[in-house]
């Protein structure tokens, strides 16, 4: 029984017990039924509002009926026309193939006939620099978190001016309890996503939109090392850039090249691809298709094109797309962001086959509607959309079949021997210039574009790109057959991250920097009001500045 002190001092009798503990039950319903609804607008909102532009749906009745045609049309002629059936299909597969090697050929020119863009002014350190809100999605990523915390500390952007928002999932336990022993900064907070279908990057990214403050957003991936600088650097090109510049996507490399055959193969790509093909397509003011990391946006043009598509397993592709069709434009900066490559066939294979169905996917949508497409592209944005994405997609799949046809006309003595009449010769003539062209422009593009990087020892790893290009080909053939059963599957890459003794210099030299800014700017966190607190009590139902929690606790506060 309690004393007249005590219960003067406060103690508790049963009936206050149960009134907080209903209150409390109260609370964390309310709590959850909030968070549902904005995991309902980060799911449903595009599809919602205009299903022309989502994934969730796959090809409209007249695109089904349109391939079924197509399909029967082929089949037919090659049972009573052969000859003739196989001229036609050249004739009309040889129109985006030469298209595709131009571009690589213009974007070989360009990296050989101009220097290096040069950077933007740096805006100033002590200025009024705007909220800048870093987006990461983490799926079953406690390797490379140590790596990522150092490299979003050493970025050269005043703490106290920046909101970063670490996304996990809220089945991945782990994942949370490794962040929550990382020692987070006061501006870094978690991000937990209710559990739900589609399980993808995109949802995690438009469900931790809704809580961001930040008037610019940028997207990194888990293994992602900035330029401690390119905040800055993106900043200044979309204030400098036009009113109509909505997003500025930064340059990817790679760390990890000299692992396997893999990671010299990729990183070859990826400079020919960031480094001379999509500044071309800059240039050329053709559609961009963005990186899935280091896209930096404005904020309301975020919001004017109804942010990333929840559904699209690329949707950085498919957003580079509906920027262009809104009428804003795409600039590349000349920052570099370090990522891991697969270094195995197995997470190769899973990532490339992600990447080629989301491209189909982003075909099959912006093509529904070929009419709108034109008026809101324009005719010469509108052949580029074909030739970037068509070509791409179409040469993919369609290059092992010539190596057959190759192999069939060796076997059966034909080879040497001239087709009757001016069409076959005339085809056979363009068909083999262009792929010599075709190999070489890329050969050499992916060598000059490493040359530039002082790589010029991957130089020799270019000459077997054609095996390369062979097995991006069976991971589109896998991504087909992947479109029709598991339309959005979202295929996990693994990482494994930088062991701390490999952690790049730059990252271990901005540790210090970003710990000095923050300690003078006090919490280092954006100034939010009271319904801004609200909200992201709901966002981050872990206190991200707690430095451990055991599984069983991180479950508990879930």
């Amino acid at each position: 029984m309690l004393s007249n002190s005590t219960r003067k001092s406060g103690g508790s009798t049963t009936g206050d017990s149960v009134h907080v503990g209903a209150r409390a039950e109260a609370d964390a319903e309310a709590l959850q039924a909030t968070r549902h609804r904005h995991l309902r607008t980060a799911v449903d909102a595009l599809k919602q509002k205009n299903p022309a532009y989502s994934a969730c749906y796959g090809l409209w009745p007249w695109q089904s009926f349109a391939l079924l045609v197509m399909l029967v049309a082929a089949s037919t002629g090659a049972i009573f026309a052969p000859e003739a059936t196989l001229y036609a299909l050249l004739a009309i597969m040889l129109v985006p193939f030469v298209c595709v090697v131009a571009v690589r050929v213009a974007a070989l020119a360009h990296v050989c006939l101009h220097r290096p863009v040069q950077a933007q002014p740096l805006p100033p350190a002590d200025g009024e620099l705007p909220v800048y809100t870093i987006l990461v999605p983490l799926f079953r990523e406690t390797a490379v978190i140590p790596g990522l915390v150092a490299a979003l500390r050493a970025l050269d952007y005043p703490a106290d001016r920046l909101e970063i928002m670490l996304i996990a999932e809220e089945v991945d336990i782990d994942t949370q309890v490794a962040l929550r022993r990382a020692q987070l900064d006061p501006h870094m907070q978690i991000v937990v996503v209710p559990g739900g279908e589609p399980r993808t990057k995109p949802r995690a990214t438009q469900y931790a939109l809704q809580f961001a403050k930040g008037a610019y957003v940028v997207v990194y991936d888990a293994e992602d090392e900035p330029e401690p600088d390119q905040l800055r650097r993106a900043l200044s090109a979309l204030q400098n850039g036009g009113e109509r510049l909505g997003c500025v996507q930064a340059r990817l490399n790679i760390h990890n090249s000299n692992l396997s055959w893999f990671s010299r193969q990729f990183t070859i790509e990826y400079t020919a691809l960031f480094d001379a093909i999509l500044p071309t397509l800059d240039r050329l003011r053709l559609p961009v298709p963005l990186g899935g990391t280091s896209n930096h946006f404005p904020r309301h043009v975020l919001d004017d094109v109804g942010g990333w598509d929840p559904y699209n397993v690329t949707e950085d592709a498919d957003l580079g797309m509906r920027l262009a069709r809104r009428g804003w434009d795409v600039g590349v900066i000349p920052s570099t962001t370090w990522e891991e490559a697969p270094t195995t066939f197995r997470v190769w294979k899973g990532q490339r086959t992600r990447w080629l169905k989301g491209w189909m996917q982003t075909y099959g949508v912006h093509m529904r509607e070929p009419g709108a497409l034109w008026r809101e592209l324009g005719a010469r944005r509108f052949a580029g959309f074909q030739v970037l994405m068509g070509g791409m997609i179409l040469s993919a799949l369609v290059h092992p079949w010539f190596y057959l046809l190759l192999a069939f006309e060796l076997w059966s003595g034909r080879m040497l021997t001239l087709p009757q009449g001016a069409v076959g010769q005339a085809l056979l003539g363009v068909g083999l210039l262009n792929l010599s062209v075709g190999y070489v422009s890329a050969i050499a593009l992916g060598t000059v574009a490493a040359a530039r990087r002082s790589r010029l020892d991957l130089a020799a790893h270019a000459l077997m790109m054609p095996a390369y290009w062979l097995l991006i080909s069976f991971a589109a053939h896998r991504a087909l057959l992947e479109l029709l059963w598991a339309p959005h599957y979202w295929e996990k890459t693994e990482h494994v991250g930088r062991v701390a003794a490999e952690q790049s210099q730059r990252v271990q030299s901005g540790v210090v920097a970003a710990k000095t800014a923050a300690s003078v700017t006090g919490s280092g966190r954006p100034e939010l009001g009271d319904d801004d607190a609200a909200e992201a009590e709901i966002a981050v139902p872990i206190a991200s500045n707690q430095a451990s929690a055991s599984g069983k606790e991180t479950q508990r506060l879930l």
